[in-house]
């Protein structure tokens, strides 16, 4: 890397730290309209960052660099209380409710029976603790479990959920270099703004799935079978989302990988079984909640498609699934060589947080992952993008007024796009190597 390229790399990093000292001072003024400003402004200089090494070399001084920016911005908000969401009090007290040797599902935060845990530091914080019991699965209440059994501070479980991020990153570089992709391109997850916010800032679990994510793709390099299997269920047993990477990440002619995904969700809800259904806990209500069931109106292509046609919701349901399932299929009976597992992962993941848009900026951070080992457009836009989902919070019940659909449309419209970009640009470049090798 030229030292002119190193400059302008280091002045993005310093950017992004004052940028974060900003979003700071604007969390402290509970201002979150000058936040998402500031949080944006981190994605312009992200974006001038990525381009700077866009044609670089390999650097071991611009690494160490992105690296050191990363964690000191990182740190920077560890130490910051939770400001875009109060989850975190809920994680803190899941693990201590566990570590009492009570089933997490039974009881909502203020029944009686839960009475001798509460305390004046977490329990006032929790979300939803007159009517909700918990919703995480039962990977993510034995990361509650171990932090809490270290510290029972919200800032531990920040701490946490860096540390996955840690891990992240060390496998993100194993995969960059069994691509053969430059070190250097773990810029794209290091500095992008939503991790930092989301993980350091809010301490969200999702940063367990990242790291889930990262193993289960690397093992399928490595290792295949049952251990790429294992890594998944990893992953879904944090949050259910995961799962619909199965079809990238099974070949469709092995058992190992499904046979060992399916024993370790068997295994893993088996202890939390005396409660029956309930260890799904409040999913149901969240999803009434969010939107989803109520005749679609959380979902944003539902709602356009119902103001455009006139759809029914067992209509939009059924081309939804048999689009979801027939790309599924394809995925799973398709050999992809070279990065295509990957492509395949990063082209599942994308459509189903488009099908299903989130009402909430934490559920695009694992789309990183994949910007990072496949070039999109798309994903970086959706991700970058999802901060003004801030500007239109979801309450106990979702609104859907003009000012979400605004918000959505500025979010999904342009990803689309691209998306239709990124995706005729893999193609032709499929083409160009597939002429290239008949010449040869």
């Amino acid at each position: 890397m030229s030292r002119r390229g190193f400059l302008g790399l280091a002045g993005c990093g310093l950017a992004l730290l004052v940028l974060t000292a900003s979003g700071l001072y604007a969390q402290q003024a509970d201002n979150i309209v000058g936040f998402v400003a500031v949080a944006l402004a981190q994605g312009a200089v992200y974006l001038v960052a990525l381009g700077l090494l866009r044609r670089s070399a390999a650097s071991p001084g611009a690494m160490i660099l992105i690296l050191c920016v990363a964690a000191a911005m990182r740190i920077a908000v560890l130490a910051a209380p939770p400001f875009l969401s109060s989850d975190v009090y809920r994680y803190v007290w899941d693990g201590r409710v566990l570590a009492a040797g009570i089933n997490p599902y039974r009881y909502i935060p203020v029944d009686p029976h839960l009475a001798k845990l509460r305390d004046r530091a977490i329990f006032p914080e929790i979300n939803r603790s007159t009517y909700a019991p918990t919703i995480y699965p039962p990977a993510a209440e034995a990361i509650f479990f171990a932090v809490t059994r270290i510290s029972e501070r919200v800032t531990a479980m920040k701490i946490a959920m860096v540390l996955f991020e840690a891990v992240a990153v060390a496998l993100l570089l194993a995969l960059l270099a069994s691509a053969g992709r430059p070190a250097l391109r773990i810029i794209v997850y290091a500095w992008h703004p939503l991790p930092v916010w989301e993980f350091a800032g809010s301490g969200h679990i999702d940063a367990a799935i990242v790291a889930f994510a990262a193993l289960a793709l690397w093992s399928r390099r490595r290792f295949g079978g049952g251990i790429t299997g294992l890594a998944l269920a990893g992953g879904v047993l944090v949050k259910l989302y995961p799962a619909v990477l199965f079809p990238a990440l099974w070949s469709g002619r092995e058992w190992r990988m499904p046979a060992a995904f399916a024993a370790a969700v068997v295994l893993a809800y088996l202890p939390f079984l005396g409660v029956g259904w309930g260890v799904f806990g409040f999913l149901p209500g969240y999803m009434a909640e969010e939107g989803f069931t109520s005749g679609g109106t959380g979902i944003y292509l539902w709602s356009v498609a119902k103001a455009l046609l006139p759809l029914g919701t067992v209509a939009y349901l059924a081309a939804a699934a048999g689009l979801a399932a027939g790309l599924a299929v394809y995925l799973v009976f398709r050999r992809a060589g070279g990065d295509g597992d990957i492509f395949q992962a990063a082209l599942l993941a994308g459509a189903f947080v488009f099908l299903l848009s989130p009402h909430y900026p934490w559920y695009f951070a694992w789309l990183i992952l994949f910007a990072c080992l496949v070039p999109s457009a798309s994903l970086l836009w959706l991700t970058l993008a999802s901060f003004l989902l801030y500007l239109v919070p979801v309450g106990s019940q979702l609104v859907r007024d003009r000012d979400r659909f605004l918000v959505e449309s500025a979010l999904y419209v342009p990803f689309l796009a691209l998306a239709a970009i990124d995706l005729w640009r893999r193609h032709f470049r499929g083409e160009r190597q597939i002429h290239g090798d008949n010449r040869g």
